[in-house]
């Protein structure tokens, strides 16, 4: 997806859940939103370069949001709402999601489901079997490893519970993690929330399919450019198995 114009910053403070300081070219310092509630402790840090949207418009109390952040090792974008077009636009045009081919699927998005609103309802053109998809956005990376969530996140648990219902009753079910960086080659639940990683474990054993795939970001636009495999962190041991459910 292309990105409409950005405009360098230097990050300053957060000074609160959805709002930065930042530092203009100008010297001139002033606000910015910053579209994701994870901690992102390891992003904004001060003095890191930072790229802003124009988003001034009635009603806004800032005239910014905070797009992109830069590293050493390249761009993270960390608007927690992109990760739904990026999906979608991989499956309009067929690329890196074999199993969501645009011909075979028509698309719904933020869909009521029973236990709630998830991102996608897709129906099979010729079965007419559902399929819920919710997506959840990845910033955080070590060692390689994108990790999910970087806070507790009883709204991530809960839609979890919700697909694995949506599976029980008979439908197809998945989440899909985008990693907003490209310097990931894996994706792994995260103990931030501790409830997480058994949360997601028994979501797969109930039918959960789980997907994750990794961003190219540049000033210019942002799109998937591959899959990485989802590694699981059991409950009785650090250790991380690809897609696996056994204890180790």
């Amino acid at each position: 997806m292309e990105l409409p114009p950005l405009f360098p910053a230097t990050f300053v403070r957060r000074v609160n859940r959805f709002r930065a300081e930042v530092r203009l070219p100008n010297g001139v310092r002033t606000h910015a939103h910053v579209p994701n509630s994870g901690r992102l402790h390891e992003l904004f840090v001060p003095g890191r370069p930072v790229y802003l949207r124009h988003a001034a418009r009635p009603g806004r109390k800032t005239r910014w949001d905070l797009a992109l952040v830069r590293l050493p090792t390249g761009l993270v974008s960390v608007d927690a709402r992109l990760p739904n077009p990026l999906l979608y636009e991989a499956w309009r045009t067929g690329r890196l999601v074999p199993w969501l081919q645009p011909e075979e699927w028509t698309w719904r998005a933020e869909p009521a489901s029973p236990g709630g609103r998830l991102d996608f309802c897709l129906r099979h053109r010729t079965t007419g079997q559902r399929l819920w998809i919710e997506t959840k956005s990845i910033t955080l990376v070590e060692d390689g490893v994108g990790l999910f969530p970087d806070a507790p996140t009883s709204r991530g648990r809960r839609h979890l519970a919700e697909l694995a219902e949506r599976v029980r009753a008979g439908d197809r079910a998945a989440v899909v993690f985008v990693v907003q960086r490209e310097d990931a080659r894996a994706v792994a639940a995260h103990n931030a929330d501790p409830a997480f990683p058994a949360a997601l474990a028994e979501a797969m054993a109930a039918g959960v399919e789980v997907y994750a795939y990794v961003a190219h970001v540049t000033l210019h636009q942002i799109r998937l450019v591959r899959a990485v495999p989802v590694l699981l962190r059991t409950s009785k041991s650090p250790k991380l198995t690809e897609h696996g459910l056994e204890d180790v």
